[in-house]
């Protein structure tokens, strides 16, 4: 049958429809910043992924907003870390209408327990092990091919070569500390968010605060801390991006710990900062830490 140019027209016209459904990527919200690169990272093109949260944010505190609830309701999927870090994350979905089931990335992690005012509780912080961060990205690769399996063998390359640069990664931390004598890895940070980094490569990290910024150190647990540091020569110090450095100074005058910097531990910097990926943050927290504790000795 010979077509009509009318005809002809329309038959391009649904097939440049066709063309664009198919290349409209996926609609993806993740908690915060970490998430939200390694998404990036295994989606590619084929996946737009918001953060509720964003650079320099803390997922503790964070109170959702109104335009959060409006990125869940049109979210194809959501990621989140897991392990009750976004405590927030389930009130949002019932004020956002949001139908489907957050994809929770720590699945499969070993995880660790820490004590919290006399109870024993689940240490959420797992992406800061490179090895964790790992499993993250097979959840990820898993969740997107499910979603969109016409791109399955894009999601499956991207995260492979992923997955490559986090055990290159999981390697360079394990050879950087392990040149640094044990009895030199004490450092002080702000709150207790490097125990999977700490148990992965033999490091001791203390804190005036237990694993939530939203906690506070009574004067018997700051007081307790200093003579901890004093008695095992804790020589370093690191406030955290995201969270309130004072309380951290102040224990530090108290013992002559000297500052290391700033350390990126739940949240990403902004795209101009040292730390504006997941693979970035790694990188940069291993030589700040391995630098100040050779410092130290």
């Amino acid at each position: 049958m010979k077509r009509t140019p009318l005809v002809a027209a329309a038959v391009l016209t649904l097939s440049a429809f066709s063309a664009l459904a198919q290349a409209k990527p996926l609609e993806a919200v993740a908690s915060f910043t970490v998430i939200a690169d390694m998404v990036h990272t295994v989606g590619g093109e084929h996946v737009h992924v918001t953060s509720l949260i964003g650079p320099n944010g803390d997922p503790h505190v964070y109170e959702p907003t109104p335009a959060d609830a409006q990125a869940l309701r049109h979210a194809d999927l959501t990621f989140v870390s897991g392990l009750h870090l976004e405590g927030w994350m389930d009130r949002l979905i019932t004020a956002s209408g949001y139908q489907g089931t957050p994809v929770v990335l720590s699945t499969g992690i070993k995880t660790r327990s820490m004590e919290e005012d006399g109870q024993q509780i689940t240490d959420p912080h797992a992406w800061n092990s490179a090895a964790n961060g790992v499993v993250y990205v097979r959840n990820i690769i898993a969740a997107l091919k499910q979603a969109d399996p016409a791109d399955a063998a894009e999601f499956q390359a991207n995260g492979e070569r992923y997955i490559d640069q986090l055990q290159a990664l999981d390697r360079y931390a394990r050879s950087e500390i392990a040149s640094i004598p044990k009895a030199q890895r004490k450092v002080l940070t702000s709150h207790d968010a490097f125990g999977y980094f700490g148990d992965a490569y033999g490091v001791t990290f203390l804190s005036p605060l237990g694993f939530s910024t939203e906690n506070e150190a009574s004067a018997a647990d700051v007081s307790k801390l200093i003579r901890q540091i004093k008695g095992e020569h804790v020589s370093a110090y690191f406030f955290e991006n995201s969270g309130d450095p004072r309380l951290v100074k102040q224990i530090a005058a108290a013992t002559g710990a000297q500052p290391g910097g700033e350390l990126y531990v739940e949240a990403l910097s902004p795209a101009d900062g040292p730390a504006s990926t997941y693979a970035k943050m790694f990188h940069y927290n291993v030589d700040k830490l391995v630098a100040a504790m050779k410092a130290g000795h």
